[in-house]
């Protein structure tokens, strides 16, 4: 393509508007060509296949929401910081810290693709074959075998590293680095209010048009006008909120686990060579053997899995069928949660567990998931966080936690739990005697060591 080419394409805009109709935004409104054609391509087509909360709808049952509709979400809600950048704040000068368009297409660019790297049951599946949405997201968007990257070339030939440099932090202006990535960003944004509006919570609800409208550049960044200030706040509690009563539900955790185990187990069956054969998950081959390519990623989805699973029901290897009908039919492990003080019980669990029947490398986990809702930016840390900044009518920062005593009071404070998961059936088998008082032991010396009533959901 020529040079000029190039720029037809990078400015061609859709005779009328497309918009895609959205329960959280109204309508998604996209008037580049770009990112008609990116929207279009087999990469970005496969997200619709993902869900967005993974196994959160065994507890949320509406979270049926997938990558497809959040990406296009995080596409508006950049798009929108664009429009009001541009309205309220263009540059006059080249480095007056002002808002210059021409960061634009890469910005939208950006937003849209940021997620297009996540697997198959995202997180779980990392974690058991070692893959990395982000390095993948970054792969997808430089390597010329793709689509995406032959639409991206057509902008220029350099233009695909860039939209790959605001992904990895890299890219020169972090007005566009902040806008897809920073603690109070497009995603983040986007995220809280759809998985708030899927899961029927209102813990994830903010005042978006209002956070967009005091959101301004700077030359460091992106600053929050001081008159908006209690927007932010709000955004931060919903943050917090959210992952409490959402993002880190037992419940939720107990089907990962399930959905782990039953990974795990099909793993380390298809290395015996008894199993190889029969086995039959054609498309996690090259993932069990860690020769896969992109192209092997790709073909993967939550259905793929699914089905995968609806196979084995009738392997003849009793933990994995027993642990894909518990995945399927929706019987996550139940848990307790347990300190420091209350760890040291966990091996005699398990060995319990072990006594009642269950393999414990498969039927028990410690599971942790910790959150900072908000954390003051620390330049000694080894991932520093970019902070909110509030300015000031005179034109000075000050960071948001020094300002607000409510966000002060959660600031750099981690969320969350550590529980030990197990199977539903050992509170209920009556022939193990010796569990009972242990595990009522157990929930005593959690009573008296966390500050949250336990739950054994």
């Amino acid at each position: 393509m020529k040079g000029s080419d190039h720029l037809t394409y990078a400015t061609q805009k859709i005779g009328r508007e497309k918009v895609f109709r959205d329960p959280v935004h109204n309508y998604i409104r996209v008037d580049y060509q770009v990112i008609l054609d990116l929207i279009d391509t087999p990469e970005f087509q496969r997200l619709r296949r993902i869900k967005q909360l993974g196994t959160t709808n065994s507890t949320f049952q509406g979270a049926e929401h997938s990558r497809f509709t959040h990406s296009l979400g995080v596409y508006e809600i950049t798009r929108q910081i664009c429009d009001q950048f541009q309205l309220n704040y263009p540059s006059q000068v080249a480095g007056d810290g002002l808002w210059d368009d021409q960061e634009r297409l890469v910005a939208l660019c950006a937003a849209l693709l940021h997620d297009i790297g996540h697997g198959a049951y995202s997180h779980t599946f990392e974690h058991i074959f070692e893959t990395d949405h982000e390095a993948i997201t970054r792969e997808i968007i430089t390597s010329d075998s793709t689509h995406v990257n032959q639409i991206l070339q057509r902008v220029a030939p350099d233009f695909p590293q860039k939209v790959a440099s605001v992904i990895d932090h890299t890219y020169p202006n972090p007005q566009v680095v902040q806008m897809i990535s920073s603690q109070i960003d497009a995603d983040r944004m986007d995220y809280l209010l759809r998985d708030a509006y899927n899961t029927g919570t209102k813990y994830g609800e903010f005042d978006l048009t209002r956070v967009l409208r005091v959101m301004r550049p700077y030359q460091g960044g992106i600053a929050f006008l001081a008159n908006g200030m209690h927007a932010v706040e709000d955004y931060i509690v919903s943050r917090f909120q959210m992952y409490q009563q959402v993002y880190f539900h037992p419940v939720s955790r107990g089907m990962e686990v399930v959905l782990q185990r039953l990974l795990q187990r099909a793993k380390m069956l298809y290395e015996q060579p008894e199993h190889a054969q029969n086995l039959a998950p054609q498309l996690l081959i090259p993932f069990f053997k860690k020769q896969f390519t992109l192209d092997d990623y790709l073909k993967l989805d939550d259905g793929v899995l699914n089905t995968y699973f609806i196979y084995w029901l009738d392997y003849p290897d009793q933990i994995l069928n027993d642990l894909a009908n518990r995945f399927l039919s929706r019987r996550p492990f139940k848990s307790v949660r347990f300190t420091t003080e209350t760890e040291r019980y966990l091996p005699k669990l398990q060995t319990l567990t072990e006594q009642a029947g269950y393999d414990a490398t498969y039927y028990t986990a410690v599971n942790n998931s910790f959150d900072l809702p908000y954390d003051a930016y620390d330049p000694s840390s080894k991932t520093p966080k970019t902070q909110i900044e509030i300015m000031q009518s005179d034109g000075t920062l000050e960071e948001l936690s020094s300002l607000s005593p409510l966000v002060a009071a959660i600031s750099g404070k981690f969320s969350g739990d550590e529980r030990f998961y197990f199977p539903k059936e050992m509170l209920a088998n009556s022939d193990i005697e010796l569990f009972q008082p242990i595990y009522q032991e157990f929930k005593r010396y959690i009573n008296n060591g966390s500050l949250q009533k336990p739950t054994t959901d």
